[in-house]
C-alpha cells in the first residue's frame, strides 16, 4: 500500500508517505483524495479504519467534485490535475500513471453492443471534459484531447480527438502530458 501512495505522491512533487506525506497533500485535492482512495480500496469495508476512511472519501468527494468509488481498480500514479467534476463508473479498470483533467467522465453503457465499462491502460492523459464510455479497452500511451467523445476501442500510441473521436496513429502522444514517473518502463 505504502508504494502505491508513493508513487501517487510522487506525481504531485510529494517524496514521503506517513504524516509529512499526508501533511504536504493535504493542499492538493488530487494527492488527499487519492491517499483516501488507496485507503478505501485497502481496509474492509466494514472495519473501523475501512469506514473511517470511507467517510473521508465521501466528504472529500462531495468537496472536490470528484465521484469515484472506491471500488474502482486504478493502477499507481494516478494524477489528477484539478478539482472540478470527475465521474468514474465503478466498473471502470485505469492503467498505471494516467493523468485526468476535470469535466471528464469515465462511463457504463447499460445495453447494446457496448455494455460494460472502459479498459483504460497505461500512461493514458485524458483532457477536460473527455467523455469515455461504453466497454472499450484504451491502449497503452494515449492522448485522449479535451472534448473528444470516444465509445471505441483505440490502439496504443494514438492521439484521439473530436466527436465522434477521431484516432490518429503517433509515435509518443504523452510526451511532455505525463510526468513524475518513478518507473516508465511498468
Amino acid at each position: 500500500m505504502n508504494s502505491l501512495i508513493l508513487k501517487d505522491f510522487y506525481r504531485y512533487g510529494i517524496d514521503k508517505t506517513g504524516l509529512s506525506g499526508l501533511l504536504k497533500a493535504y493542499n492538493i485535492p488530487g494527492a488527499i483524495f487519492m491517499y483516501f482512495h488507496r485507503k478505501s480500496s485497502k481496509n474492509k469495508k466494514y472495519s473501523v479504519s475501512g469506514v473511517f476512511s470511507r467517510v473521508i472519501l465521501r466528504h472529500l468527494s462531495f468537496k472536490f467534485g470528484f465521484q469515484i468509488p472506491a471500488s474502482v481498480k486504478i493502477g499507481e500514479g494516478f494524477y489528477i490535475g484539478h478539482f472540478g467534476t470527475i465521474v468514474i463508473s465503478p466498473q471502470a479498470v485505469i492503467g498505471k500513471n494516467c493523468n485526468i483533467a476535470h469535466g471528464v467522465t469515465i462511463g457504463r453503457i447499460s445495453n447494446g453492443k457496448r455494455k460494460g465499462a472502459p479498459e483504460i491502460g497505461n500512461f493514458v492523459w485524458m483532457g477536460t471534459n473527455s467523455i469515455i464510455v461504453g466497454n472499450i479497452k484504451i491502449g497503452n500511451n494515449v492522448l485522449i484531447a479535451p472534448g473528444a467523445f470516444v465509445n471505441t476501442d483505440v490502439p496504443d500510441n494514438s492521439l484521439v480527438i473530436g466527436n465522434p473521436a477521431q484516432i490518429i496513429p503517433k509515435k509518443n502522444p504523452t510526451e511532455g502530458y505525463i510526468n513524475n514517473v518513478l518507473d516508465w518502463n511498468s
